[in-house]
């Protein structure tokens, strides 16, 4: 008989892989905790009807990728996509929206997205993110690109920030208008997504891989260039408040993000360590998304990002803290070691190996646990009361006394 396989796409997380993920996990958390967000957690399943209204029925998530079907009680069902739409579902659900003041949530855990398994992208995949209603300030949107810098700084990850402003319901549909114009003069030349596109959702097209789109677009009508007051002023004071705090950036013109619901700022975190797919982390304002969930007008802005990509870049070494392997020289030792064990844990990563073996066997296991410091027990060491030690890393071995220790 066969072996059950994971499926393809759907990967284990063990071994180092899981230091480094929680290891993520409890860093990017505490930073989201510093600047005032508290947890959430949503359903992995959710209606299919909620990503087609927030992600937008035109796009390659909502079309191709999600792993949608009917329940036993005959509901349209999906396994969540992305993270955001399920927190602005959570608070119309709640009538938050209703209660007024100002909301700040982060949120981790596993999205799916039948898409080709690739290096950094895989068809189950894990991402932390952010979201923040009831604040509309453009000093939100600088506020939420240097939390994410703090988090890519912590783990040493080098960047390039990209923004850009995609306008709002005032000059987004003189933008679109003027867009699909140019596009309609050179559609023989596009790809099929993008003639596709141009029907469903113009500006998706500026999004596309394509080399020959891309170069046939870099002619095309800038939102930039077409904001109103109100945008254009608050695209200026965002760049003032980077430039204020020292933030690098880069003016995208074509940077839309892969998500219909986008207005006003979107930004993108690449790194160029990763291969082709560069994106690290990326967000942007989504002041309308609440209300085509069917709740009141909020102003809502957010980021995700993608774990599995981050964890090629963070340092092992980094993850390491000094831990701690206690071993039995004889059986009378164990009693001991549990409590030394208890006191210990309270500080340190601690290991009891149960079995007495010999010294040179349990230096063996202590390397294999990583360990960095081996304490041991034996028949003299419980008469005198004593402890021997070895830090593997300094190689200093020393006999101290067990209060001491």
């Amino acid at each position: 008989m066969a072996n059950i396989q994971s499926l393809r796409g759907m990967n284990d997380i063990l071994d180092k892989d899981s230091e480094l993920f929680t290891y993520f996990i409890e860093n990017a958390s505490r930073i989201a905790k510093n600047y005032g967000f508290t947890y959430i957690e949503t359903p992995i399943l959710e209606e299919t009807s909620l990503f087609k209204r927030s992600v937008g029925e035109s796009s390659d998530i909502v079309n191709k990728e999600m792993y949608q079907f009917i329940d036993k009680g005959e509901n349209d069902v999906c396994l969540r996509p992305e993270g955001t739409a399920g927190v602005v579902r959570s608070f119309v659900q709640n009538k938050l929206d209703r209660a007024g003041g100002n909301y700040r949530w982060y949120y981790y855990g596993p999205m799916f997205r039948y898409e080709r398994p690739q290096k950094g992208r895989l068809r189950e995949f894990h991402q932390f993110g952010c979201e923040v209603f009831g604040v509309s300030s453009v000093y939100e949107d600088a506020n939420i690109i240097m939390m994410i810098k703090d988090i890519l700084d912590f783990f040493k990850i080098g960047f390039k920030l990209q923004i850009n402003s995609l306008g709002c319901q005032t000059c987004m549909p003189v933008y679109r208008e003027k867009l699909v114009n140019y596009l309609t003069n050179i559609k023989e030349e596009l790809c099929e997504d993008c003639n596709r596109r141009i029907v469903t959702n113009p500006i998706r097209v500026l999004d596309c891989k394509v080399e020959n789109c891309q170069k046939l677009l870099y002619n095309a009508p800038k939102i930039t260039h077409n904001l109103c007051e109100k945008c254009d002023t608050d695209f200026e004071k965002l760049k003032e408040i980077l430039d204020f705090n020292n933030i690098e950036y880069e003016i995208d013109t074509n940077l839309v993000r892969g998500l219909d619901y986008y207005s006003q700022t979107a930004f993108e975190f690449t790194s160029n360590e990763i291969g082709a797919q560069s994106a690290i982390a990326g967000g942007g304002r989504y002041d309308r998304l609440v209300e085509f969930l069917g709740g009141r007008p909020t102003a809502g802005i957010g980021f995700a990002i993608g774990i599995e990509r981050l964890l090629e870049l963070i340092k092992t070494e980094d993850v390491k803290k000094e831990s701690i392997y206690l071993g039995a020289l004889c059986e009378e030792a164990l009693n001991v070691l549990t409590k030394v064990a208890a006191k210990k844990r309270k500080d340190y990563k601690t290991f009891i190996e149960y079995t007495p073996r010999g010294f040179g066997k349990h230096f063996k296991i202590a390397e294999k646990n990583s360990a960095t410091i081996v304490a041991l027990i034996g028949e003299n060491e419980i008469k005198e009361g004593t402890i021997y030690t070895k830090n593997l890393k300094t190689k200093e071995e020393k006999t101290i006394k067990l209060e001491d220790f």
